[in-house]
């Protein structure tokens, strides 16, 4: 590992009107290593390196490059610097391929050379170990295909500092396995890596070094070799917490959802879930578990009333009294007429969770604004919730009237979470409830799940983290391709099993066709 800084920070500070995202931070990233940058939600990671990145410009403070004093004013600058940022959300055009991608916006000279183009791509690739097909669309990628072009692309740019923001959200464990071995493969070639990340198992596994912030102050950092997730986390929470997932019984389960056949095909006529069928019961959390992609956002929005079916498939809620109702052809406003109680912390926490123009007391309102006896919508309620929120959940945010889109991603899951879980539910479904959530706040999520099992309420957690699925979990329905593996208990289950269940069909396909 080198000893030369790649990047030193001094003092910087960063303030949003009141808010300080970042107060007199000094970081350094060597050349030859790995930097994992840890805090909770809100803690001015991102903020930090958008600065790095030329997105925002430091209020105070110096940035060094290779010993030497620069300005970032803009992502171009960054460029020249040789520092590259990927994104969260990937900024690519669906129609391009991925070569025209890596391309776009640079100045060629005498025009588009496609051949040279793809050869350079090539060569990235293979030095590194990515598998890219320089002519591929976009859209006809995976998510994980998508993160490679956005990687190679500031490689082409000559990037010799990368910032990888929450790089594995959206990957499988086998997709994150790749990357890892390809960061590995960038250090030992002298690149400078920056790793934002919430999952302490990847911290340990793939960084040299763990940097930490708190409320946007720089706590410190440590070898990663001397530490593990447990220090780690009391470092950026500022306590000690407790890691634990408790996972009591119900003494009086009773069935809620039973889904009997369920097909669902896509615009394009492509089934993306095959003939599934399981029930859901009250007092228990029915994990999903699959490879991104294998059906989990169809099978949640067809029972919330999302998502058409095809003939032959059924969805029935039972009440109390144990009477069945139809829920399949009904939107989610008739559900709620049936007296059905059921809320969902969707995959798409501001395209179809919240709106991020309203501030957190509109979006409460959102739930309860038909509930009210007058013809003008009850604020009072919605804004108590929203406080309540804020506080239990500790979202950062400047006030109760800022609007959802300013707040971090993590934030932004808590406020969804929160106001799904106060609706009193019978069902709770969520989707990836603790994507982009620090551990700490993670781990409060996954305890609110516990207790609305206890009250009673069918809980149907989709998530990615097997080892929660294992600990959190009761039940826990595997799909593959949109067909049901199998149906297996948590208590006894192991995490290669439902692997090897996660990938059934394609391993059936494999040998098929050897």
């Amino acid at each position: 590992m080198g000893t030369e800084a790649a990047v030193q920070m001094k003092g910087i500070t960063k303030c949003f009107g009141a808010t300080v995202a970042n107060n007199n931070v000094d970081f350094e990233l060597k050349h030859g290593e790995i930097l994992s940058l840890l805090g909770e939600n809100g803690s001015g990671k991102t903020t930090l390196m958008n600065m790095l990145a030329g997105i925002y410009y430091p209020d105070e403070g110096q940035i060094f490059v290779n010993g030497r004093e620069v300005s970032i004013t803009s992502p171009k600058d960054a460029f020249n610097l040789g520092i590259g940022m990927i994104h969260q959300h990937y900024k690519l055009v669906d129609v391009f391929t991925a070569a025209e991608n890596i391309i776009l916006g640079l100045e060629e000279k005498g025009g588009l050379d496609r051949r040279a183009v793809s050869a350079k791509v090539k060569e990235i690739a293979d030095r590194y170990g990515f598998d890219i097909d320089p002519n591929q669309k976009i859209y006809e990628m995976s998510v994980s295909q998508k993160q490679t072009v956005e990687i190679v692309k500031v490689l082409y740019r000559g990037a010799e500092i990368l910032i990888l923001d929450e790089p594995t959200a959206v990957l499988t464990p086998q997709e994150t396995d790749k990357l890892f071995k390809v960061m590995k493969n960038m250090k030992a070639d002298g690149k400078a890596l920056i790793i934002i990340t919430h999952k302490l198992n990847e911290v340990m596994a793939v960084s040299d070094r763990v940097a930490v912030l708190r409320k946007g102050v720089y706590i410190g950092d440590v070898p990663t070799k001397d530490t593990d997730p447990q220090k780690l986390t009391d470092m950026m929470v500022g306590h000690a917490v407790t890691l634990n997932i408790d996972r009591p019984q119900y003494d009086k389960p009773q069935e809620r959802i039973e889904v009997q056949h369920l097909t669902v095909k896509d615009a394009e006529g492509v089934s993306r879930l095959k003939d599934v069928s399981f029930n859901a019961v009250g007092g228990e959390i029915l994990g999903v578990a699959g490879i991104s992609g294998s059906g989990q956002k169809q099978l949640l929005e067809a029972i919330a009333g999302l998502q058409p079916a095809e003939p032959g498939s059924r969805i029935l809620f039972k009440d109390e009294g144990g009477k069945e109702h139809e829920l399949l052809g009904k939107d989610p406003l008739s559900i709620a007429k049936l007296g059905v109680a059921l809320s969902f912390v969707p995959e798409d926490r501001l395209g179809m969770g919240l709106v991020g123009n309203m501030d957190l007391t509109d979006n409460m309102l959102l739930r309860s604004y038909l509930t009210g006896r007058s013809i003008f919508a009850d604020r009072k309620k919605p804004k108590e919730l929203a406080q309540k929120v804020v506080d239990e959940l500790e979202v950062v945010t400047p006030n109760l009237q800022t609007p959802v889109r300013k707040l971090s991603g993590g934030n932004v899951q808590k406020v969804l979470v929160g106001r799904e879980i106060s609706m009193n539910p019978t069902v709770l479904m969520s989707a990836y409830a603790v994507r982009g959530l620090d551990i700490n706040t993670s781990y409060a999520i996954y305890n609110l799940m516990t207790e609305q099992k206890m009250k009673g309420v069918a809980v149907i957690y989709v998530g990615e983290d097997l080892d929660v699925l294992l600990e959190l979990c009761d039940r826990i329905l595997v799909l593959c391709d949109g067909e049901v593996s199998g149906i297996v208990d948590a208590r006894t289950a192991t995490k290669d099993g439902i692997g090897l269940m996660m990938t059934q069909n394609q391993n059936k396909e494999k040998e098929g066709q050897s």
